[in-house]
């Protein structure tokens, strides 16, 4: 019978076991740490992704029990001088809480309040001098009119025919609606969210008797009728040279009980127009079909669909948003928060630059320009940074700075890239870095 003689392990093998071991032990907590710290701001955090210095004496709302903030040591001081925008100064219209504002397009009712004290035996001894004005929003409610078309039926005396005059031709033909319903159904329905069921029950009680069905029918015919004016204008927006792009859900359709996802597709272009395109799926055919014969930079978020269109068209610049990459490195301060603070330092100089160029109110190739020499330099420092960072030896890959970095990348690990020096792209207002492409109108997406 013969032994088997177990192999010795040498005790540099097992500390280099042990190190790797605890190197994904202390990845995978935290990216447990990154995922609790995300739920907690969901759940408590503020919405606002500014980033705004809280007093010391105001009370925050604790995430959990038995957490309290770490005592902070006292850090020396010193006098700094800095330049700051002049008070915000609200327009004449500017919506707050005190009054009542409102337009010349706002019907007005003149109520005459009576004077007890020009009735009686008293009364001549007063006289009006002058009117007090008190304004109070009121509601009438929502009405319905019979539109009747008298069309005189003529005679002629002599040939003895009769003709009759036409009415005004309808939307379509046979409709019974006026234009002023069609429109009324539409911004209703689209703007205000009220289901066509809820209109139906409000012409129902004036009075007038449709079927549900009637003002389906309507409404498709209407949109119909618009179909033309977003043709252009979507024509219009893919004529320009530099559109946004973005992909948002949307609860459209039954599917098991519940209802079935779908996606809004809002095409936005240069001369602030939008298009809202519709799509029940997240594909990239959708995209294809969408954005067909646009020549550009297209603009969005690091959603893969975007990186792969532009890949397949040699006529399309891809340039990804600065505020999606700032969030990223916003979910990595508590893990990393000091090169997460470097990050932000480095992109609110761009959004800086961006303030400027509006306070001076260039625009064209003066903004242009100032950009490509006040906004270059900073872009080119952020992505040497960048570099700088995805050298790290302690980076691992499940690390939320590591994500941040890599987001331009759209899921490249965060070493050994094929272009680690930022260069100059075609345009004076987009630069390539080890990441990939980025586009200073991003800036403007966030503010």
């Amino acid at each position: 019978m013969s032994s088997v003689t177990p192999q010795a392990v040498s005790p540099s093998a097992t500390v280099e076991s042990l190190q790797a071991a605890l190197q994904e032990a202390q990845a995978e907590i935290a990216e447990l740490k990154a995922q609790l710290d995300w739920f907690k701001r969901q759940l408590f955090g503020t919405k606002s992704e500014r980033r705004i210095m809280v007093s010391p004496d105001q009370h925050a709302l604790p995430f959990g029990e038995g957490e309290t903030p770490p005592p902070v040591d006292a850090l020396p001081t010193e006098t700094v001088t800095y330049q700051r925008r002049k008070a915000k100064v609200r327009p004449e219209g500017c919506v707050h809480d005190s009054g009542l504002r409102f337009d010349d397009s706002v019907p007005v009712e003149v109520i005459e309040v009576p004077a007890p004290q020009l009735e009686g035996p008293e009364a001549d001894d007063y006289e009006i001098i002058d009117f007090k004005i008190t304004h109070r929003l009121a509601q009438r409610p929502a009405s319905y009119v019979i539109l009747e078309y008298r069309q005189p039926v003529v005679r002629h005396k002599s040939a003895a025919t009769l003709m009759t005059v036409a009415a005004p031709n309808p939307l379509w033909e046979g409709s019974v609606a006026d234009v002023s319903v069609i429109a009324g159904i539409l911004v209703d329905k689209f703007a205000y969210h009220q289901p066509l069921y809820r209109q139906h029950q409000r012409l129902q009680d004036v009075g007038v008797t449709l079927s549900r069905s009637t003002l389906t029918q309507w409404v498709q015919k209407g949109i119909e009728l618009l179909r033309p004016i977003y043709d252009a204008q979507m024509q219009h927006i893919l004529s320009g040279k530099l559109i946004a792009v973005d992909e948002t859900p949307i609860r459209a359709g039954p599917a098991k009980g519940k209802m079935k996802q779908a996606w809004y597709w809002p095409v936005y272009g240069e001369a602030d127009e939008i298009c809202f395109t519709f799509s029940p799926g997240r594909a990239k055919a959708h995209l294809d079909q969408l954005l067909e014969g646009f020549e550009g930079t297209l603009l969005s978020d690091g959603y893969v669909a975007y990186e792969r269109f532009a890949q397949a068209s040699e006529d399309v610049v891809h340039a990804q948003c600065w505020a999606h990459t700032r969030r990223k490195f916003l979910q990595a301060e508590k893990i990393e928060p000091q090169a997460a603070a470097q990050a932000l330092a480095h992109i609110q100089g761009l959004y800086r630059v961006e303030a400027e160029i509006r306070e001076r109110g260039l625009e064209g190739i003066d903004k242009l320009t100032y950009r490509a020499n006040h906004a270059k330099p900073l872009v080119d420092a952020f992505f040497a940074w960048v570099d700088q960072q995805c050298h790290r030896p302690d980076l691992l890959p499940k690390n939320p700075l590591a994500t941040a970095l890599n987001m331009p990348g759209s899921g490249k690990a965060p070493f050994g890239y094929t272009s680690p020096i930022p260069r100059y792209r075609s345009t004076p207002t987009t630069w390539k870095g080890p990441c990939g492409p980025f586009h200073l109108a991003g800036i403007m997406c966030s503010g």
